[in-house]
C-alpha cells in the first residue's frame, strides 16, 4: 500500500484523470468515478477491506441524503405543476425587481442554509429558482450558481450547521476555561459572508453570460413563455401562504430542531418533525394539498414516477461520489496532512484554511474536512498564539473558507447543483467548482481583514 508523497502523488493524478475522464472523454460519470475510487483504493486500502470500504462509501450517501433528494424533488416538482413555484417566483420579484433575481437567490440561499444542509437547501429552492428564470428571462445559470453559493456559504460558516458548530466546540474546548460561545461565532460568520456573498454574485453574472444550461438552450419550451401564458396555462395559481407553506415549514421546523438542539434541550415532536426527511415529508403532503387544490390529483402517480426517474442518476452519481471520499478517508493521505501539519503552522490564519481546503479537496465534504481540521488546530492553538474566544471564532470561519475550496466530483452537492441545474458535468467545473474557488478565496480575504480589526 502507498503511503506519504508516493501517495499524494497519484491522488492528484488521479483526480486528473477522473475530470479528464468525465469532461475530455465523456465517459459516464458514475464509471470515471466508480473506476477511479477502485484504481486508488487497490494502492491505498488492504485488498481484505476494499469491498466493505466500497460498500460504505455507496450506502452511507444513500443514508445520508438519498431520500432527501427523493422528497425534496417530489416537493419541487409538485410545486411546478400547481403553479406555486411561479407565484413564489413573482412574490421574490416584487420584492428585489425583476433586474435583480441573482440577489433574490443568493440571499435567500445564505439564510436558509443556515438550519438547512446546502444539499437539502438546493434541492428545496431549485422550483422557486427555475421559476424566477422563467419570470425574469435571466440567465439560469446565473441563478443556479447564485443560489448554490448562498447556500455553501452559511453552510461552511454558521452554526447550527453541522460542521461550523462541531469546530466551535472543539476550538473554543482548546482554550483554557473558555465556553463555548456560538453567539460570537454566528456573528463573525455573518459579519465574514459578506464578501464571499458579493464575489458569489458577481461570479455568477459574469460565468451566467459564459455558460448555458439545458433550459434555457433552446431546449426548453417553458422558458420561451411569456409570463402571462405561463400563469394562464396553470389556471389560477394559489395564494402565497400555500405556495411558500411545502418549503416554508420544512425549513421552520428543521429550525426549531436545530435552536433547541443548541439550547440544550429537547422535544421529542419537535426533534422527530425537524429530522430533514420527516420534514420533507410535511413538505410532501403540503405539496399534495396544493395538487388536490388545483384538481390535479389524477397526476400523483404520474408526478411520483417522474421524480423518481429524475433522481435515479443524480442519486447513483452522487453516490459514486461517496465511494471515492470514503476510499481517500481510509487510506493514509488524511494522516500524511495531519503528520506534515508542522509546515503550515507559520502561515496564521492561512495555516488552517489550507489544511481544511486540501482535506475538502481530498475527500469531497465540507463538515468532514472542518471537524477533522478542528481536531488538528485544537491542541496547536496556545502555541500558535490563539488563546481567545475571539481568535477560536475566526479558526471556525477561517477553516469553514477552506471548507469551500473547492466543490468537485467527489462532492455530493457537486452533483446536486448541476443536476438540478440542467448543466452538463463539464458545465459543472466551469460553475460550480471555480465558483467555490471564488468564494473561498474571498471567504479567507473576509476572515483576515477581521482578525486584522478586532
Amino acid at each position: 500500500m502507498l503511503t506519504g508523497v508516493p501517495l499524494l502523488i497519484v491522488f492528484v493524478l488521479a483526480v486528473i484523470l477522473m475530470i479528464l475522464a468525465i469532461a475530455k472523454f465523456k465517459i459516464h460519470p458514475f464509471l470515471s468515478i466508480m473506476g477511479i475510487s477502485l484504481i486508488l483504493a487497490l494502492v491505498s486500502v488492504p485488498l481484505k477491506d476494499i469491498p466493505s470500504v466500497i460498500g460504505a462509501g455507496f450506502s452511507g450517501t444513500f443514508t445520508s441524503i438519498g431520500i432527501v433528494i427523493i422528497l425534496g424533488a417530489l416537493v419541487g416538482i409538485l410545486l411546478e405543476k400547481t403553479g406555486a413555484a411561479l407565484k413564489m417566483a413573482d412574490c421574490v420579484v416584487k420584492l428585489v425587481g425583476k433586474k435583480h433575481p441573482e440577489a433574490a437567490m443568493i440571499i435567500m440561499g445564505w439564510i436558509v442554509s443556515i438550519p438547512v444542509f446546502c444539499d437539502s437547501g438546493f434541492v428545496v429552492l431549485n422550483p422557486i429558482r427555475k421559476a424566477l428564470v422563467q419570470r425574469t428571462r435571466k440567465s439560469s445559470v446565473a441563478c443556479t450558481v447564485a443560489l448554490s453559493m448562498g447556500l455553501y456559504i452559511s453552510h461552511c460558516f454558521i452554526p447550527p450547521t453541522p460542521g461550523p458548530i462541531a469546530a466551535a466546540n472543539t476550538l473554543f474546548g482548546g482554550l483554557e476555561g473558555a465556553e463555548v460561545n456560538l453567539l460570537l461565532v454566528m456573528g463573525i460568520g455573518a459579519l465574514c459572508s459578506i464578501l464571499p456573498l458579493i464575489a458569489g454574485y458577481f461570479f455568477a453574472i459574469i460565468i451566467g453570460k459564459k455558460v448555458k444550461a439545458k433550459d434555457e438552450a433552446g431546449s426548453g419550451e417553458a422558458v420561451g413563455k411569456t409570463y402571462e401564458e405561463l400563469v394562464a396555462s396553470y389556471g389560477k395559481l394559489p395564494n402565497g401562504f400555500l405556495a411558500f407553506a411545502p418549503i416554508i415549514v420544512p425549513i421552520i421546523l428543521m429550525g426549531l430542531s436545530c435552536a433547541l438542539s443548541m439550547a440544550g434541550s429537547s422535544v421529542a415532536v419537535i426533534t422527530f418533525l425537524g429530522t430533514p426527511i420527516i420534514a420533507l415529508t410535511v413538505g410532501v403532503l403540503l405539496g399534495v394539498l396544493l395538487l388536490g387544490l388545483s384538481g390535479k390529483m389524477k397526476d400523483f402517480y404520474d408526478l411520483t414516477t417522474e421524480t423518481l426517474k429524475t433522481c435515479g442518476p443524480i442519486l447513483f452519481v452522487t453516490a459514486a461520489g461517496g465511494v471515492l471520499g470514503k476510499v481517500i478517508a481510509s487510506g493514509d493521505l488524511i494522516n500524511f496532512i495531519k503528520n506534515n501539519a508542522d509546515v503550515l503552522k507559520t502561515l496564521g490564519l492561512f495555516f488552517p484554511f489550507l489544511l481544511s481546503a486540501l482535506l475538502k479537496t481530498a475527500q469531497g465534504s465540507s463538515t468532514v474536512a472542518i471537524t477533522t481540521t478542528a481536531g488538528i488546530v485544537a491542541p496547536l492553538m496556545a502555541a500558535l498564539g490563539w488563546t481567545t474566544p475571539m481568535d477560536a471564532a475566526l479558526l471556525v470561519v477561517a477553516i469553514g473558507a477552506g471548507a469551500m475550496v473547492v466543490s468537485h466530483a467527489n462532492d455530493s452537492y457537486f452533483w446536486v447543483v448541476t443536476n438540478f441545474g440542467e448543466m452538463e458535468t463539464q458545465d459543472g467545473y466551469k460553475t460550480q467548482t471555480l465558483g467555490t474557488l471564488v468564494i473561498g478565496i474571498a471567504a479567507i480575504i473576509n476572515v483576515i481583514i477581521v482578525s486584522i480589526i478586532f
